[in-house]
């Protein structure tokens, strides 16, 4: 059995891409606020999301996930309401930012752990646009008030990297952990 550890929808929709039966169970893990590197705190993360959830089903193959928005070091979660989410895009207006998601598979009493980075630049934004987007409610429960996805699309000017991974799941970083650790997902 696979066990997703995340309650997210487009996490969801992704790991179908991989793999068609698997079964969500979110986990109530604690996060760290604090770690070396905005990587490895994402990978801690994703780390104790899957732990949480394969030690109450340890004949599962657990997958956990945490992705994080870093601009010039500093991270950005998910905003607090309205003034948070316009705050967090009035600074990543015009500007690079990268995009950090950990990944941990737990299995057969082992977890194997990864990471996908990717830089995706906004365009400028006016007050307007930004005050239109966030009223859409779609930034408020995203990690760095956007989705990629949804409408934030007009404001990006560019990616390098995954595009899955900005939107929660890397999915081609998680099928080659799964072929490292010896899983067919």
């Amino acid at each position: 059995m696979v066990i997703l550890a995340s309650g997210s929808p487009r996490r969801h929709e992704l790991l179908r891409k991989l793999c068609e039966d698997f079964v969500v169970e979110v986990s109530d893990a604690e996060e760290v606020q604090h770690a070396a590197s905005p990587k490895i705190l994402a990978v801690e993360n994703a780390k104790l999301k899957a732990s949480s959830i394969a030690a109450k089903n340890p004949d599962a193959v657990v997958i956990g996930a945490d992705t994080i928005v870093v601009l010039d070091g500093e991270i950005f979660g998910k905003p607090d309401g309205i003034d948070g989410a316009e705050k967090m895009l009035a600074r990543l207006s015009g500007k690079r930012h990268e995009v950090i998601t950990g990944l941990a598979i737990c299995a057969g009493g082992k977890i194997f752990t990864a990471a996908e980075v990717t830089e995706v630049f906004f365009g400028e934004m006016t007050a307007d646009e930004i005050h239109d987007y966030v009223a859409t409610g779609e930034p408020l429960d995203k990690s760095g008030s956007y989705a990629l996805q949804g409408g934030a699309t007009k404001f990006i000017e560019k990616i390098h990297g995954d595009w899955s991974n900005v939107v929660g799941l890397p999915v081609y970083r998680l099928r080659k952990l799964a072929q490292a650790a010896g899983i067919k997902l």
